[in-house]
């Protein structure tokens, strides 16, 4: 007979923790959703603006995460370099910890060869995905003072030409926000489709390998 529910057993602590980028968070959780012993952590995505500090916001992660689960859980990080100019990688690289490779979540996102290619045909270009258009205004507008000081602008995005929408889904909510943030910055719009990328992947790699 199966069991009662009060006789289920409780559930056992994850094998493998992704801690990644909150800028990431909802892929990674639609890609780890049905592995029961996976676990995201999310670092606040805001960081995202302010790189030289993701590599002790991962550590400290890594420290709770080990402090809760134990020393032997697998860990792996789903950031890129992300700006961090080699800080991230020399810190992992003494806990003997794996990342997504790579310069940042476009190159991933868009394949690396495909990225190349996008930099070659412009390289004064800006790009976003789809937390980046939904975000556009909290991370980028009032992230940069442009709301309170638009004449900044030029500062910022004059040596840019285009702004490339790496989609992960078919929205046109937020393809509209991707175009009006195109408006916004005065620069020409272009939209490439490129689901999850080589995320897909490089996380079912990482988590077949604490499997």
């Amino acid at each position: 007979m199966p069991a009662s529910p009060e006789a289920a057993p409780a559930s056992l602590p994850p094998r493998v923790v992704v801690i990644g980028c909150g800028a990431l968070a909802r892929e990674l959780l639609a890609l780890t959703r049905d592995l029961p012993a996976v676990k995201v952590e999310a670092v606040d995505a805001r960081l995202h603006m302010r790189p030289a500090l993701i590599a002790d916001a991962v550590m400290a992660k890594v420290a709770k995460v080990r402090a809760r689960y134990g020393a032997d859980v697998r860990i792996f990080v789903a950031y890129a370099d992300c700006g961090t100019n080699g800080a991230l990688d020399a810190v992992l690289e003494g806990e003997g910890i794996e990342r997504i490779p790579g310069a940042h979540c476009y190159e991933f996102y868009a394949g690396s060869a495909a990225y190349a290619a996008l930099q070659e045909e412009e390289l004064g270009t800006f790009y976003l995905t789809d937390f980046l258009a939904r975000q556009f205004e909290s991370l980028v507008l009032v992230g940069l003072g442009l709301d309170r000081h638009p004449e900044l602008l030029p500062d910022y995005f004059g040596s840019y030409r285009r702004l490339v929408y790496l989609a992960q889904t078919d929205d046109p909510a937020l393809e509209a926000k991707a175009r009006a943030a195109a408006d916004r910055l005065g620069l020409s719009f272009e939209r490439r489709d490129t689901g999850y990328g080589e995320l897909a992947p490089v996380v079912a790699q990482a988590v077949a390998g604490g499997a």
